[in-house]
């Protein structure tokens, strides 16, 4: 039942992750939150971690497959790039700086591909983690008085 709600969960957390960041908070609530309505058994804020952590590992499995089929068989090199200049632009940087983008190429290298990877898998298995978390504390059930 645990793996079927992260699983759901993960698929729907590719279309909730288009809000940055809270996208994938919210994947891992949901998964605890799927998990609660189909056994109506409420879990521990570790449990719920391990769950949202779970839920945000199938959507970075997801979300990486066709991320790479993107870029290899639909040669969207360049497109990431651009990505990344916006990414690098976002967060304060001249993109028209050559270490920037030299940066940016260098993230474009197989080896910079499996860091970004390994990156996202992190940040995202973190933060579904705590929304699973949150999830599990706040669905706890009331003492009835």
């Amino acid at each position: 039942m645990a793996v079927r709600a992260a699983i759901q969960a993960g698929v729907l957390g590719l279309l909730i992750s288009v809000i940055p960041f809270l996208g994938i908070v919210l994947t891992g609530a949901l998964a605890v939150y799927l998990y609660r309505r189909a056994g109506g058994l409420s879990l521990t804020a570790s449990a719920g971690s391990r769950l949202g952590g779970a839920a945000g590992a199938v959507t970075f499995a997801i979300s990486s497959v066709f991320m790479a089929v993107r870029i290899i068989y639909f040669h969207a090199l360049q497109e990431y790039q651009d990505v990344m200049l916006k990414v690098a632009n976002a967060l304060g940087l001249n993109s028209a700086d050559p270490e920037v983008q030299d940066m940016v190429h260098r993230l474009s290298t197989p080896s910079g591909l499996a860091i970004t990877l390994l990156f996202s898998l992190v940040i995202g298995v973190a933060l579904a983690a705590i929304g699973g978390a949150l999830a599990s504390a706040l669905l706890h059930p009331r003492p009835r008085g």
